[in-house]
């Protein structure tokens, strides 16, 4: 009871202070994880919870209509016994990722973590009675990986949550709609997060999009998280412009600027840190039927659009409902691994490229060196429209060679012994500005 109306004393004092109008001014703090963010590059993205014991993805209980008083009986028999928070780390550390977003809080509203606030979660309702994201977050702690963590906005199973667009069928008592109180709730539970498990690098929130016209009070939000821990970045999945209090944009299985997957109508790149998400199959959460992974070469090519844009990539990884990771994504993030350990020098610490990224790959610049990353080329020759640089020396990443070069008024002219077929063939270019 103490630590509740402790938590709850924060939480008000946090709101407080919240309420009062000013324009965001992020912290010294603040600035600098964006900077370790952004050169960071790589991370990788859990989508884990009771879904996953319907083998179905993690929409599973709106997609099939299941009502709520049946879809929470599932936490009594959610016991992932293959769970090691240790091994987990140590996966994505190989990886070559610097940072995890967990999923702490699915559209579900079943919480990943021990809360007060709700006995809907992973230690009160499950025979498992462990504290996973403690646990996870220990870990982070020891191995130098940055914890991020996921928020969804969404409440399909609480009477209180006034129904969007989504988990209209779970049952749930209209009557009872409360936005003061679920709002409460969900501030309680962020101080929980940013009280109870260390630093947070980042809340990672989603669902805005499931009521567009509704005010959700983000911005109050957002000035309660930067009050506990003023250098946590915000993030919104929102698919809109950037909002006041946000710390860097993401896009949703897109490139940032890009639409192909439906999500970013008319947002526009903003000069934040980016971010861009990614599954290796085609679900976020774990589907039984779904083989349908991206090979090793298809998630690297991925990941370097995104740094010749000054972005991260964020890749997602389901977890079976023993607590493992299926055998396909352990290979492919055993593989990524492998090639980052040999070119990481040409993705940490870069930022977008002087030339956009073109069909034949990209360029990614730390001070005056050009990383250029050739990911499809069917001739031995590149030309690069690069002005106001001299070009001391080029050199093969990948065999160590010295590599051919001509410069006119017009740029510089890289030519090979023959024609690149590597996963990533990469020039590291040495530049003089003139």
């Amino acid at each position: 009871m103490i630590k509740r109306l402790s938590l709850l004393l924060v939480a008000l004092i946090s709101l407080e202070v919240a309420a009062k109008e000013y324009k965001y001014s992020p912290t010294p703090e603040n600035l600098k994880r964006r900077k370790e963010f952004a050169d960071s590059k790589f991370g990788i993205f859990i989508h884990w919870g009771i879904y996953s014991m319907m083998g179905d993805g993690e929409w599973v209980m709106t997609n099939q209509n299941i009502k709520h008083k049946r879809y929470s009986q599932l936490a009594s028999g959610f016991y992932p016994s293959k769970f090691n928070a240790k091994e987990w780390i140590e996966i994505i550390k190989n990886s070559g990722a610097k940072y995890l977003c967990f999923t702490s809080r699915h559209h579900d509203g079943f919480s990943m973590f021990h809360s007060d606030f709700t006995e809907y979660n992973i230690v009160d309702a499950t025979p498992f009675k462990r504290d996973v994201l403690k646990e996870l977050a220990e870990e982070c702690n020891k191995q130098e990986i940055k914890l991020h963590l996921y928020y969804s906005h969404i409440d399909w199973g609480r009477d209180d949550f006034p129904v969007g667009g989504t988990g209209q069928n779970s049952g749930r008592d209209k009557s009872k709609e409360n936005w003061s109180s679920y709002y409460s709730f969900m501030n309680n539970q962020l101080t929980e997060l940013l009280t109870n498990y260390g630093e947070i690098g980042a809340i990672w929130f989603d669902g805005v999009w499931d009521k567009p016209n509704f005010d959700w009070q983000l911005e109050e939000q957002y000035r309660l998280i930067h009050s506990i821990q003023p250098q946590c970045l915000i993030a919104n999945n929102h698919h809109k412009e950037i909002r006041e209090g946000e710390d860097f944009q993401n896009f949703e299985r897109d490139l940032p600027g890009q639409n192909t997957a439906g999500y970013s109508e008319g947002q526009q790149v903003s000069k934040l840190p980016l971010e861009s998400c990614q599954t290796m199959n085609n679900t976020w959460g774990y589907n039984i039927v779904d083989d349908n992974y991206k090979s090793t070469k298809e998630i690297i090519h991925f990941l370097l659009r995104n740094v010749g844009m000054g972005a991260n990539l964020l890749l997602n990884v389901g977890p079976g409902p023993d607590g493992s990771f299926p055998e396909e994504a352990a290979t492919r993030l055993k593989e990524i691994g492998e090639w980052l350990s040999k070119y990481g020098e040409s993705v940490y610490g870069t930022t977008a490229g002087i030339i956009p990224p073109q069909d034949w790959g990209i360029t990614a610049m730390k001070d005056n060196t050009m990383y250029v990353h050739i990911l499809n080329l069917n001739n031995n020759s590149l030309h690069l429209p690069i002005k106001g640089y001299k070009v001391k020396n080029a050199i093969s990443l990948i065999n160590g060679k010295s590599v051919e070069t001509k410069q006119d008024k017009n740029g510089v002219t890289l030519y090979f012994d023959e024609i690149p077929t590597e996963i990533d063939h990469i020039i590291k270019v040495e530049l003089k500005p003139i």
